[in-house]
């Protein structure tokens, strides 16, 4: 008995990924013999215990979606890459159909406007529009990517249906061209350069999502997957609209229709898309939220949480009305975009004496105005601290609950006479000492990558003598 209860003893296991296991026994003629492989369900992490192949449900009985979730999927999937990547992507694939159909409907209605099967057409006139509308977009590509470049990474999602509504107006005009042709060629330059600036905008947050996507330095195969899964969408979407376009060639009021209909779903999909992604860097939108939560409970949000109630139709969400600027840097509320800071002599002595952060915040109460100048060695914690220093000053100026060092702070500043800028500055920094490392602690606890940050800031940086020692009002 005891022999046979040893022969039936799992001497090892295998796994590919995140697969069901398999074990190896001990056969008995002395051979290793491997269980049966269990198929696995590409939604799923894993087999349930004790569930065979025939067990695993609709998704285990097919094996060609195993295939194709290796053709479609990055390798590795679903450890390889973020929790909320399958429903981004499946929302992503919605509105890339819904675009992809609009998108037949206005090349229809552009190809009409030049033309296209009308024998008196002029094909240099053609021609002409056609290099017009080229060269209006491309022009416009450079200018968008130099104005609004390095702010694409900060608000990605919001940047992101900025771009697909933007892209949904350029199509409109499109259809709308043939409609007016006095207005034809000065029309698609316009739709063009929309065009253009979705391309610049879009393909910056696509690689900025794909990055937060990447779990295993796998950037590129992340990347490849997605293309691979808009190019079967596209497809889908092409063959749909061979059948589309008969039907509505002769009935331009039906075309519109289902171009409003399309466009609707498109903007639709994308929301859904947007709001399914939990990013885990703090943007100016995301600390103010965290930020005031922590200041009213003295809890930190979660990054799903705090995601779900970041705005996406606006860039910055504001529940402290002041604006934030790091060198001096100009930001509205919180952009820490880097100035010179607004201070005189004297002032500027006050802020460095005694001071030893590797930043000098500057609080113009009669503006409503923060101005931050980081030095040569701040790093993403000191800029993290500087952003939240400026909101708590901001918090000051509101009635809501705040911990007991800053409620006791806000009722001297109103109680007493009038205190010089630079003192209520230092009161905070002192505070700050042991308020931040909490905020601190607490958003790493609740799962925000805090070495690293998508808060606006410039290249400048400004040096001053740093003081020994702290002084103590």
């Amino acid at each position: 008995m005891a022999d046979s209860t040893s022969l039936r003893m799992q001497l090892c296991t295998e796994q590919f990924g995140s697969r069901a296991p398999r074990g190896c026994r001990a056969a008995a003629d002395g051979s290793l013999q491997w269980d049966g492989a269990r198929r696995w369900d590409w939604l799923s992490r894993a087999a349930k215990p004790g569930q065979d192949a025939e067990g695993g449900g609709p998704w285990a009985a097919l094996p060609a979606l195993s295939g194709l979730r290796a053709v479609l999927l990055p390798q590795g999937f679903p450890d390889s890459v973020s929790p909320d990547y399958l429903p981004y992507q499946l929302w992503d694939s919605v509105q890339a159909f819904a675009s992809s159909l609009s998108g037949s409907l206005a090349t229809q209605a552009v190809l009409q406007g030049l033309g296209v099967g009308d024998a008196k057409a002029s094909v240099s006139a053609a021609t002409s529009t056609w290099l017009l509308k080229d060269s209006t977009g491309m022009l416009g590509r450079i200018v968008f990517a130099w104005w609004k470049g390095s702010k694409l990474d900060c608000n990605a999602k919001q940047w992101r249906l900025f771009a697909d509504v933007l892209n949904d107006i350029a199509m409109f005009l499109e259809i709308m061209a043939p409609m007016y042709p006095i207005f034809f060629t000065m029309t698609v330059s316009i739709s063009n350069l929309a065009k253009c600036i979705v391309g610049v905008a879009g393909g910056a947050t696509r690689a900025a999502l794909t990055m937060h996507q990447a779990r295993r330095n796998n950037m590129a195969d992340v990347s490849a997957k997605d293309s691979s899964q808009e190019t079967v969408v596209n497809l889908a979407g092409l063959l749909v609209s061979l059948l589309m376009l008969p039907l509505v060639s002769d009935c331009p009021s039906l075309g519109f229709g289902c171009f409003i209909l399309l466009t609707a779903l498109h903007i639709y999909a994308n929301y859904r898309a947007v709001r399914a992604l939990v990013l885990e860097t703090l943007n100016e939108s995301r600390l103010q939220l965290v930020l005031k939560h922590f200041l009213q409970r003295g809890e930190v949000l979660e990054p799903a949480s705090a995601n779900q109630m970041e705005p996406l139709w606006t860039a910055s969400y504001r529940f402290l009305a002041i604006p934030v600027s790091v060198p001096g840097c100009s930001v509205t509320p919180l952009g820490l975009q880097c100035t010179l800071l607004s201070v005189s002599v004297s002032e500027l002595k006050q802020l460095v004496d005694g001071h030893q952060e590797p930043y000098l915040l500057h609080w113009n109460q009669s503006h409503n105005q923060v101005q931050v100048a980081l030095s040569q060695v701040a790093g993403p914690e000191a800029i993290l601290r500087a952003a939240t220093h400026g909101l708590v000053l901001g918090a000051l100026q509101e009635d809501g609950p705040l911990p007991k060092e800053l409620a006791e702070l806000r009722e001297q500043a109103r109680a007493g006479p009038k205190k010089e800028n630079w003192v209520l500055v230092r009161e905070t920094h002192q505070v700050l000492d042991t308020l931040f490392p909490k905020f601190l602690k607490g958003l790493q606890a609740a799962g925000w990558k805090t070495e690293k940050h998508h808060l606006e800031v410039d290249e400048w940086r400004a040096t001053w003598p740093l003081s020994p020692e702290k002084k103590v009002l």
